[in-house]
């Protein structure tokens, strides 16, 4: 969806990296080692962005940091294009307000960071009809053309996790 949209496909990875998961940030070197791209094709995009007011930076010593600039004015649509481009979208639409008992959603794994993935980790907040929930995967993923993994924890158990350490993506909550 986003390649008709935008050809380049370096900002296109900048987008899902930085929009993903907007308290997450990176450095110039580290994106081109993790895109395996060139540091001039990686810094001519993060330029364009940080120029049309998508991008923020601060310098971190000696590194230029860069995040996405939740005070644009298009920040939500630019990420919600993101979400349905991922299948994350689909998932929380189609998936979580159907389950009943849930308090919480988090995102995990390489698409919490911003990466491409072909699989969608999610942890789960209460006490879900899990035989629904598989059901609404199976139909979900046949959807977005991606693999679903989840682990549900009661409300209990999520208590005595880190998420904030663990940098999961608080994707929905009640």
């Amino acid at each position: 969806m986003l390649e008709a949209l935008i050809s380049s496909k370096t900002r296109i990875k900048l987008l899902l990296r930085l929009f993903l998961n907007p308290k997450s940030s990176a450095y110039l070197r580290g994106l081109a080692e993790e895109f395996d791209e060139s540091t001039n094709s990686v810094r001519l995009e993060l330029n364009r962005l940080e120029g049309a007011g998508l991008l923020t930076s601060d310098l971190e010593g000696n590194k230029k940091v860069f995040k996405a600039n939740e005070g644009y004015p298009l920040f939500d649509e630019v990420r919600n294009i993101v979400l349905k481009h991922t299948g994350l979208q689909e998932v929380i639409d189609n998936v979580v307000q159907e389950l009943g008992d849930l308090s919480e959603v988090y995102l995990t794994g390489d698409l919490a960071h911003g990466k491409q993935s072909e699989i969608v980790s999610l942890i789960l907040v209460g006490g879900p009809d899990q035989s629904y929930l598989i059901e609404l995967i199976e139909k979900v993923e046949k959807l977005i053309s991606k693999r679903i993994q989840y682990l549900i924890y009661s409300k209990e158990e999520a208590f005595a996790l880190d998420f904030e350490t663990q940098k999961y993506l608080l994707l929905w909550h009640e």
